[in-house]
């Protein structure tokens, strides 16, 4: 799992520290889509019944991209990475509770209100909204929206080949889109290695997820997948080209820690 989210802040970081962070999430995507579809196809178990859940989740990843690409040419990795992230698990949680009669235990309100105090020292208390957060909730809500329909959706197809068919249409729409707003030479000039990588590191990052909950238990493999929020804001303030405050490390930290009372709460 550390693996994994290393992985998934390097493939952030890629999309993030671009000048068009569309058009190199667009070629990510077709990367992944094209590299992996010899693994769907000889492991392909997709009932009928599963393509209502792909369909409504590949609407979400859709909506997930454009939403995170804005974000990142909005503003910093190390503000948009830990909102999105952590918001997302509380948003998944609310849902639980008031549609499906779920019950909050003990550990997951402390979650909350510990990823509410990591967002407020990552945005910076006393800061305005700004269009980087409104776009960070957003992406929160697309993680936890995905999060939910894939949860059922897996029930009905094996998850790797049900993972290709959600890129398989995710992909070809995005990447139509970003060519008609910004042209096809904005898809060549982003067809580079880091595109590559950051496809690659994408799906990577979701079979090693995969491969970890075949050994453990989901709560704290779900809990250790989030240290890659921390794994992001050290990589942005090391290797990126943005200053990271001290209160903004310190409040991805708290999100993890929020993340991980949910997880095992």
């Amino acid at each position: 799992m550390l693996a994994s989210a290393g992985l998934h802040a390097f493939w952030n970081w890629l999309v993030a520290d671009v000048r068009d962070s569309h058009a190199t999430a667009a070629v990510a995507l077709l990367t992944a889509a094209v590299v992996f579809a010899p693994v769907a196809v000889l492991t392909w178990d997709v009932d009928g019944s599963a393509w209502p859940f792909i369909v409504a989740s590949a609407a979400l990843e859709l909506a997930y991209f454009a939403l995170l690409a804005a974000a990142y040419e909005r503003a910093d990795l190390s503000f948009v990475y830990p909102i999105a992230r952590g918001a997302a698990p509380v948003l998944v949680l609310a849902v639980s509770v008031a549609a499906l009669g779920a019950a909050v235990s003990g550990g997951e309100a402390a979650g909350v209100l510990a990823i509410a105090a990591g967002v407020l020292l990552v945005r910076g208390v006393g800061r305005g909204a700004g269009t980087g957060l409104v776009l960070a909730f957003g992406v929160a809500a697309c993680i936890a929206g995905y999060t939910l329909v894939d949860d059922e959706g897996v029930r009905h197809a094996a998850a790797l080949p049900y993972f290709e068919a959600v890129l398989l249409l995710t992909a070809p729409v995005y990447a139509v889109a970003v060519a008609a707003a910004r042209g096809t030479g904005a898809l060549r000039a982003a067809a580079t290695w880091r595109a590559g990588a950051a496809g690659l590191a994408m799906f990577g990052a979701y079979a090693l997820t995969l491969a970890a909950l075949e050994l453990a238990e989901a709560a704290p493999v779900a809990a250790l997948r989030e240290t890659s929020v921390v794994i992001a804001t050290a990589a942005a303030a090391i290797a990126g080209r943005e200053h990271v405050p001290p209160a903004r490390f310190v409040g991805a930290v708290v999100v993890v820690a929020g993340i991980a009372l949910i997880a095992v709460g």
